[in-house]
């Protein structure tokens, strides 16, 4: 097959895209490296049946020249923080929104039959509610959130109107080798992870006791990959199907790291939710999505990648 990979440099698409590579399908990976990182593809881009293309899903032209012929699009590309959402709202919206109509729009033109997105746990907000399903109402607290869900109205209108089947994969909190430490609107897993490593405490927004669920990369991937291969169409949560404490994590990496040293507590964050928690139900039912990887085991497993990446 030729999958398009948007975001194909970044955490989430670089390892979908060497994913696709090892199972022998001809791989276009775009990006335009602002937030993704060229070594995280170096050495998939010297195969014969991977391509990389710099560039933007803002630049229609370009998308619309490289989906020809192509079997399928995976469109992870996308300013995928909370707080630079509420830092640079009109940015985000021209990335996430207008971005995932132009990927759309090219997909329809080319004849592209299904397009599979990311999207995000936060269009859940802090809906008391939990487990979070599916069906629940949107009520997203940041511009992060509402160009996610903006997206997915966009999906099921091309769907309906273009015949296009379009899946959102709503991600929890994904963690693994490759997600970036360094910027300051980082993720809480590496950050916390390069922290210890370097012999400091991790940081902690809030008072800890703040709940996340989270997946390892490798079941992001596969829930890909499975929703691709499928005929499911419409929106499913991707997630663990379990939560933990920013306390609780931050003790489990600590005794992991064997590096012990109490959190540093902030002021909390304008735009994070409180507490999160799936049902992954529906992605079962659908197209057999499961985690395969424990909590734990995922941990160990990106503990041993920052170690021997000397991050």
């Amino acid at each position: 097959m030729r999958y398009i990979v948007t975001g194909g440099a970044g955490f989430i698409g670089s390892n979908l895209a060497e994913r696709l590579a090892r199972d022998d399908h001809e791989v276009v990976v775009i990006d335009d490296l602002v937030t993704g990182r060229r070594e995280n593809i170096e050495h998939l881009i010297s195969r014969p049946r991977v391509t990389f293309i710099e560039g933007s899903v803002t630049d229609l032209a370009l998308l619309t020249d490289a989906f020809s012929g192509a079997d399928g699009i995976f469109h992870q590309a996308a300013i995928a923080s909370v707080p630079r959402s509420v830092a640079k709202p009109l940015e985000t919206n021209a990335v996430n929104v207008a971005g995932t109509v132009n990927v759309l729009w090219a997909a329809k033109e080319c004849g592209v039959p299904a397009v599979v997105a990311a999207s995000t746990s936060a269009i859940y907000g802090d809906d008391p509610a939990f487990p979070k399903r599916e069906t629940m109402a949107p009520t997203p607290l940041s511009p992060y959130a509402v160009s996610k869900l903006a997206g997915e109205y966009y999906g099921k209108v091309f769907s309906d109107l273009y015949g296009i089947r379009t899946v959102f994969l709503r991600y929890f909190n994904v963690f693994g080798p490759r997600q970036d430490p360094n910027s300051e609107y980082a993720a809480v897993i590496p950050k916390f992870i390069t922290r210890l490593l370097d012999g400091k405490p991790p940081i902690i927004y809030g008072d800890g006791e703040q709940t996340r669920d989270f997946i390892f990369v490798a079941d992001v991937v596969r829930a890909n990959i499975l929703a691709m291969e499928s005929n499911a169409s419409g929106v499913f949560n991707i997630a663990g199907g379990s939560r933990i404490s920013l306390n609780e994590l931050a003790g489990s990496l600590s005794e992991i790291t064997g590096v012990h040293h109490r959190p540093v507590y902030e002021p909390p964050r304008s735009g994070d939710v409180r507490d999160s928690l799936a049902d992954i139900s529906r992605a079962g039912e659908a197209f057999g999505f499961s985690p395969r990887r424990t909590l734990a085991e995922g941990l160990r497993e990106t503990v041993a990648w920052f170690g021997d990446a000397g991050q």
